[in-house]
């Protein structure tokens, strides 16, 4: 595997405004330090990947709106490598445009895509999940997709069956994918985490760009034509106008249902570097580190007294003081402050109105 064949796919087009009032529609979560470390999810993603390919080939896909802020933050990435999505279509037209973007650069290139707005915890082991499967999907026609091992009966992910009765011949941690399920009720969640076949789909998955070309063909064929049509505009001054024109036009449809839950040659690589997609209050709390009642603090000057199992995000503020809240979220921004149940977060749009 040659790394200069290696390319890194960020998808950075979400809305993300579930941690209002730190993010919003205008200011999604992935351009925020949500972990209160001086980074921005986007950058975290960025980072946990140095080493895999030059910055040259790293890749991002957003909105239009967004373009200037990916810019801003990474200002590492050429601003040619920022493809602009005119509007929301989900991952499928996502992957297949950039996807073909590549591989007018290098038919060779070799491609993991990743979220924007994740967290990992172990960024070694994580590295060393990535650069492994990229060795097998370099040598092979497969696509690869991680499973996350489950610490919990989680209803907000989906999860991957995989067959553990043998594994790859290249590759000893990598498997065929048995099924792609849905995001269960907590029954089912429950049931799957006590049988070691099911992970939760973390949606980061690696393949050759001819391996990801050749399945839209087969699986996606209309969706095929409208970026192979236009692949003489790739690199040019036209390419932005005919995105425009075209982009919408495209199905809105995510990758998974599209390619991954149709082809064959698919595995899955179990995985356990400390994960989260980061889509609540409450999945931050979790990986915050907490003190002994349970409280996680992001902020340099919060005391908490006879407080339990709260998530408090306050790093503009000069000192936060908090007593007697049990399961609250407690955060400030921009002159916004929200205080809110931790088990009622699902409604913190209707309680924000118009601002979140």
């Amino acid at each position: 595997m040659i790394q200069s064949d290696n390319h890194l796919v960020i998808m950075a087009g979400g809305v993300g405004s579930r941690f209002w009032p730190m993010s919003t529609a205008e200011y999604p979560k992935q351009f925020i330090d949500v972990l209160g470390v001086g980074r921005s999810l986007l950058q975290l993603t960025y980072d946990r990947f140095a080493g895999i390919c030059p910055p040259q080939n790293v890749w991002i896909v957003t909105n239009k709106k967004y373009a200037d802020i990916c810019h801003q933050q990474l200002p590492e990435v050429p601003r040619a490598n920022i493809l602009c999505e005119p509007c929301r279509r989900n991952t499928a037209p996502c992957i297949a445009y950039v996807s073909w973007r590549i591989k007018t650069l290098n038919p060779k290139a070799n491609v993991v895509i990743t979220p924007s707005d994740h967290i990992v915890m172990n960024e070694n082991e994580f590295r060393r999940v990535i650069q492994q499967c990229m060795v097998f999907t370099s040598e092979t026609d497969a696509i690869v997709t991680l499973g996350m091992k489950p610490t919990r009966p989680e209803t907000g992910y989906g999860y991957i069956q995989a067959d553990l009765t043998a594994s790859s011949l290249s590759n000893k941690e990598i498997f065929r994918v048995d099924s792609f399920r849905e995001k269960p009720d907590l029954a089912t969640a429950q049931k799957y985490i006590q049988q070691k076949s099911y992970f939760w789909n973390a949606g980061i998955f690696i393949w050759s760009v001819s391996t990801i070309v050749n399945a839209f063909r087969i699986y996606q064929p209309t969706l095929s034509k409208q970026f192979e049509s236009i692949a003489h505009i790739y690199g040019t001054d036209q390419e932005q106008q005919v995105i425009d024109e075209r982009y919408p036009e495209c199905e809105s449809i995510s990758v998974d249902y599209a390619i991954m839950e149709k082809a064959e040659e698919i595995f899955v690589c179990p995985a356990d570097f400390g994960w989260s997609d980061l889509g609540t209050w409450g999945a931050l709390l979790t990986q915050t580190p907490k003190d002994l009642y349970g409280n996680g603090k992001i902020g340099e000057n919060i005391s908490l007294f006879e407080t339990h199992n709260c998530i408090i995000h306050a790093t503009e503020e000069k000192k936060v003081v908090i007593q007697g809240l049990d399961g609250y979220i407690v955060a400030e921004k921009n002159n916004t402050l929200l205080i809110c149940q931790l088990s009622e977060e699902q409604r913190i749009k209707q309680f924000a109105g118009e601002d979140a």
